[in-house]
């Protein structure tokens, strides 16, 4: 049995430096934006009366689902006792936690009224899914947080299957309230299903864990050793089960939406005649995102880092086409008020929404992730969140 030590990242080369800067340009280009579209109103933005939740909404939604997923590794090892997992735990913790805050910090600064979240935060309507999202987004922050002390703090080693195992219930919670919010609506012929909590709950699964194997790639390679590859082919198989999941539980989306014969057109919108959202769903979701991952996970042809991180990032793409079409998509096709009659008015009653991202749009999104990303990257330069050199064994014991 080899003990296992944890570091900070100690080599701040010319990748490290460049990364950093990145991520500092892409946080100041998404404060421009958001002051932007403050001072001069979400006119400057695709959004409207018709698309309320524009491109930052699947950034956001995209990074709190990454989140949850991203703390895979650690709930594999401490809940489920693969101590091969262990070597992984601690970054996976530090990567829910800065995914979460930049998924937040999207949602908070396209309010248009950034100050109106204190009103969120002490009036609570507990009718409304949001709500309780407040408490669990913040509560999934403290529990990870006592998460890593109990990783970290060697007198506490002893609970951390137990607090372990509260994050795995929150998370499982927190994605089913993400999925709730679109589930819950009703008025939406694209949302009106309850599956969108079990499914919300996969795609976390699979995008954090896509995530979390381009992150541990690159920071691996900053810290000058690779993982055990044992360990990298348990994540791209781990990866490919999640993916199919997914994918299957799109297909029963879709088969029962076709079997109800009043969301006929909403699944011919989204499968056949919807324009860019059908190129989405079928070219980037399904094939470029599902179904070529998972031929070069499984392909051993194709089991280097490079390989890896190009599925991953497909993976990654996909995702996001998958919320684009869902939450875009979902409000795209036209709102059926009255079943059974035919309405006509001056407002766009029962024609299809246009919508086109702005670049504030794009640079909000894209500030989220910068931030997650600046928040980890120094974070690995503060606290030991990396081990020593990563156990071909599969036993190891934590100091």
């Amino acid at each position: 049995m080899s003990t296992l030590r944890f570091q900070i990242l100690n080599n701040s080369g010319a990748g490290y430096r460049l990364v950093l800067s990145l991520f500092v340009l892409l946080v100041a280009a998404g404060l421009v934006a958001a002051h932007y579209m403050e001072s001069r109103g979400h006119q400057v933005t695709g959004m409207d009366n018709q698309i309320v939740w524009g491109l930052p909404h699947v950034f956001a939604v995209y990074l709190i689902l990454a989140a949850s997923g991203a703390l895979n590794a650690a709930s594999v090892s401490s809940v489920f006792g693969r101590t091969d997992f262990s070597p992984l735990t601690r970054l996976s913790g530090l990567l829910a936690i800065t995914l979460l805050v930049g998924g937040l910090a999207v949602l908070v600064l396209d309010l248009g009224r950034p100050d109106r979240l204190i009103v969120a935060m002490t009036h609570y309507n507990f009718k409304s899914v949001f709500a309780w999202n407040i408490f669990l987004y913040t509560g999934f922050v403290v529990v990870v947080i006592g998460y890593l002390w109990m990783m970290m703090e060697p007198r506490m080693n002893r609970y951390t299957k137990q607090i372990g195992l509260l994050a795995l219930c929150w998370r499982f919670v927190l994605t089913s309230g993400t999925g709730a919010i679109f589930g819950f609506l009703v008025a939406r012929e694209a949302y009106d299903t309850a599956i969108m909590a079990p499914l919300f709950i996969v795609m976390s699964l699979a995008q954090g864990t896509a995530v979390f194997l381009l992150v541990s790639t690159a920071v691996f390679h900053w810290a000058g050793y690779q993982p055990a590859a044992g360990l990298v082919t348990k994540l791209r198989r781990l990866l490919v089960i999640f993916i199919l999941v997914v994918l299957c539980l799109v297909v029963l989306y879709h088969l029962t939406n076709l079997y109800i014969a009043q969301h006929h057109g909403v699944e011919r919108f989204i499968l056949l005649d919807g324009g860019v959202y059908t190129v989405l769903f079928w070219g980037v979701q399904v094939i470029g995102g599902s179904l070529l991952p998972v031929w070069l996970f499984l392909s051993p042809r194709f089991s280097g880092r490079g390989p890896t991180v190009i599925a991953a990032l497909l993976v990654v793409l996909g995702g996001l086409a998958q919320l684009y079409v869902i939450i875009i998509g979902g409000q795209a096709y036209p709102l059926n008020i009255m079943p059974g009659y035919r309405l006509q008015s001056g407002f766009l009653d029962g024609v299809v929404a246009h919508y086109a991202p702005s670049l504030p749009e794009l640079a909000l999104g894209l500030g989220g992730v910068g931030l997650a990303g600046l928040l980890a990257v120094l974070a690995l330069r503060v606290l030991p969140f990396l081990p020593t050199a990563i156990p071909t064994t599969s036993s190891v014991s934590k100091r």
